[in-house]
């Protein structure tokens, strides 16, 4: 597959170039420092309810999981050792002790930081063992991710109920209605009731997946069908051409693989994207978490795929951004959201859509169903608790010209949904 992409530099694992790394889309903090406090308050948190609260259902049973196969617990329990052996600070010294932080962030709702944001702190927590030798298996187990994604489900439950709401308050500097948060995220464009206590919104969740002011994002000419536009609201990642039925995905280079992309669409549909673009975008934790339609069409196949969560690629190295550089390789292997529309225009041909949920992302909620017809710009889903990437893949010849166009820079603002993404060949 030739590639026309902005890959970034993987650069050297010492102290000093890991202080300056950055982290995509503001859901971690950029210093490692802070993610170590970080991780010491959340230790600390974790310890003190371990001794009043009886740890969560599926909490234990991950833990019954780990300590009954003996090749999990053992490349678990080398991973946190390899981390710490690296010089690099988790917060734990042990499986049990990593137990109790999951524990504990079952309940937590994260709180507003413009600064220093941990909008994903299970993925902070996890971010040394996960990318250390012996990490890699464990990350990728299945029956591993499969009670994981159990444990994700259960916190999303919890930030979708009313206990959530602990920071959807106006207070400085943790409440997400506070000023500095109201500028920083443009509250202004999205429905609320700011009459009500927490503007009317019953959960972290409600308040996650808030819905946009009519105007807010209008579609760009919605009568041309020529003009494709964004699906959800993301910085541009990466840009890949003439794409393959079967690729090499876990090679640094991560070309995509369009039959692992769209694990369970027919063979016969997947083929007529060999030779196509894919476009790739990643979602920043301060924006729009709902997913658009690029074009007015019929929708063919709307499903879930499970996967993984928190694995990435060997070849991206020891790297606190390892899952941010790993994102071609997710599209293949992590847990997501596939919707295959037929454009009413014929010249379009057939577009999927792949909406990727990484690390704390639990739930890719799809609204559309299979025969629904579709406007340019209709919603068709969204991320529950956090945000990702998201591809868009083309039939070959389909796409004249790409608005975006690499290289693109790490703090490239989100491009707006249901702005131009590109323009076709009609």
């Amino acid at each position: 597959m030739q590639a026309v992409s902005n890959k970034r530099p993987s650069g050297d694992a010492s102290p000093d170039a890991r202080q300056l790394k950055r982290r995509l889309g503001n859901w971690m903090p950029q210093q490692e420092e802070a993610a170590v406090a970080y991780r010491r308050s959340i230790a600390q948190a974790a310890r003190e309810q371990s001794r009043s609260k009886p740890m969560t259902n599926v909490v234990f049973e991950l833990k019954k999981l780990i300590q009954g196969d003996t090749v999990l617990r053992m490349n678990l329990t080398r991973a946190i050792e390899e981390a710490r052996d690296a010089g690099f600070e988790t917060g734990y010294a042990n499986i049990d002790e990593l137990i109790q932080i999951v524990d504990y962030l079952t309940g937590y709702a994260p709180p507003f930081n413009a600064t220093v944001p941990i909008a994903t702190p299970l993925n902070l927590v996890l971010d040394w063992p996960m990318c250390m030798p012996s990490g890699y298996a464990v990350f990728r187990d299945p029956a591993f991710n499969a009670q994981l994604r159990k444990v994700l489900m259960h916190w999303c439950g919890f930030l979708s109920g009313p206990h959530s709401r602990t920071h959807l308050t106006t207070a400085e500097p943790d409440g997400w209605f506070s000023e500095t948060a109201q500028h920083k995220m443009q509250l202004g464009d999205y429905l609320c009731d700011r009459a009500q206590p927490h503007w009317g919104y019953v959960s972290w969740n409600d308040f996650f997946t808030r819905r946009l002011r009519d105007g807010a994002r209008p579609v760009d000419e919605p009568s041309n069908p020529a003009v494709i536009v964004n699906a959800c609201e993301a910085s541009p990642y990466n840009l890949g051409e003439g794409c393959q039925l079967h690729d090499r995905f876990w090679i640094k280079a991560q070309p995509y693989s369009l039959r692992e992309i769209l694990a369970g669409t027919p063979r016969s549909v997947v083929e007529r994207f060999v030779g196509g673009s894919v476009y790739q975008g990643y979602l920043s934790a301060f924006n729009y978490h709902r997913w658009h339609a690029p074009v007015a069409g019929t929708i063919r196949e709307a499903y879930n795929v499970d996967g993984t969560y928190y694995s990435e690629l060997e070849c991206e190295g020891t790297d606190a951004r390892g899952l941010n550089d790993s994102q071609g390789y997710t599209t293949a292997t992590a847990a997501r959201a596939i919707i295959v529309i037929e454009a009413d225009e014929p010249a379009l041909g057939t577009i999927a859509c792949a909406f990727v949920g990484m690390a704390e992302v639990s739930s890719c909620s799809i609204t559309v169903t299979p025969g629904q017809r579709v406007a340019k710009g209709d919603e068709l889903g969204f991320f529950q608790y956090g945000g990702s990437t998201y591809c868009l893949i083309f039939e070959p010849g389909v796409i004249q010209t790409f608005e975006p166009r690499p290289p693109w820079r790490d703090d490239t603002p989100p491009l707006r949904v249901n702005s131009r993404l590109a323009l076709a060949r009609l």
